[in-house]
């Protein structure tokens, strides 16, 4: 049976950019105002955080916006305590929608005396009240594992695809997509399937975390249009690397699609001197003044697709219908021809 109340949104301060263009879309969905519900998110002196929430939310489906990006333990304090508050004043039902989902590198013990802190962070949004998760391509899908409530993982992959068959138009079968290395293989091709072009892997070997001591392409990518495909793109070194080893090896130009740009330290100044003509993200993370202003970074919405999944979520339809290229063009109307 559909909700009778309509869905309300709140929203830390990890990117309100987002939670506002959600809120917008939502209202183009539902003919109706959508906005966020009032309330304070704040820091004392010593940086502790408050919130308060300013309107009635007992028995409301409620939706916390908040990606746990940098600084990953401040936003997700922001989360844990918001989801606190709204318990606390009753409401129905509390979905966290983390559009990027920190600590998902750490998903597994990969030497003696390491944690496994996705799943720490995965108790700690339970306990905190939260009954359901909105995602978006988490770095390992296992993690989905880790939870005992639902959680929906989004993928970016159908968004990219449009935005490749629409600025590659005409020339897609010189494409090709490329893998940064073996672990991401399923996601590119995954992307690689959807618009029909080939694919290739770049095999690289680390001798320690940060560092890339030796890249190999598998693959012919020789007079080929590279797009690199991955979800996270963090100092940028691999994916630069990547780019230099591709035109090595004979590609025309290579240009790279990663779902979440957390570009920390020197990494926008290294893909704005790098060989890529173009790095595309989302916008799961709130970008800095840098990044907006790199020439060769540009940003795709996800807005359009996380209204439609909370719209879904709320009215108890499929979301995993919007997995689907064909299910997200409606969506993005206006911003991709086909």
């Amino acid at each position: 049976m559909p909700a009778m109340n309509e869905p309300k949104l709140i929203a830390g301060n990890a990117n309100r950019t987002l939670a506002n263009a959600i809120a917008r879309r939502m209202s183009m969905h539902r003919g109706m105002s959508v906005s966020l519900v009032d309330a304070r998110v704040e820091r004392f002196n010593d940086q502790e955080i408050f919130v308060e929430v300013y309107e009635n939310v007992r028995g409301e489906d409620m939706f916390i916006i908040q990606p746990t990006s940098n600084p990953a333990n401040d936003n997700l304090m922001e989360l844990l305590i918001i989801a606190d508050a709204l318990r606390r004043s009753s409401a129905a039902r509390i979905t966290a929608v983390i559009p990027y989902f920190g600590y998902a590198r750490q998903d597994r013990r990969t030497k003696a005396r390491t944690p496994i802190s996705a799943k720490l962070v995965a108790n700690l949004l339970t306990e905190a009240g939260i009954e359901r998760v909105l995602t978006l391509d988490l770095h390992a899908t296992q993690i989905q594992g880790f939870f005992d409530i639902p959680v929906d993982n989004l993928y970016a992959a159908p968004v990219f695809a449009l935005d490749v068959e629409h600025n590659f138009r005409g020339r897609l079968q010189d494409v090709t997509i490329v893998s940064p290395d073996v672990g991401g293989v399923a996601r590119a091709r995954e992307l690689a399937k959807r618009i029909g072009c080939a694919l290739a892997i770049v095999d690289k070997r680390r001798e320690k975390p940060g560092e890339v001591a030796e890249m190999t392409v598998i693959g012919d990518v020789k007079g080929k249009t590279c797009i690199i495909v991955d979800d996270i793109c963090d100092t940028a070194g691999t994916l630069c690397k990547a780019a230099e080893v591709l035109i090595e090896n004979g590609a025309t130009e290579v240009h790279s699609y990663i779902t979440h740009g957390v570009l920390s330290g020197p990494a926008v100044e290294r893909i704005t001197k790098s060989v890529m003509k173009s790095l595309v993200i989302t916008d799961s993370i709130e970008p800095t003044e840098a990044v907006k202003a790199a020439p060769n970074i540009r940003i795709v919405p996800t807005a359009p697709m996380f209204a439609q999944a909370i719209l879904n979520i709320w009215s108890g339809t499929s979301v995993s219908s919007l997995f689907e290229t064909d299910t997200l063009w409606p969506i993005y109307e206006g911003m991709y021809s086909r």
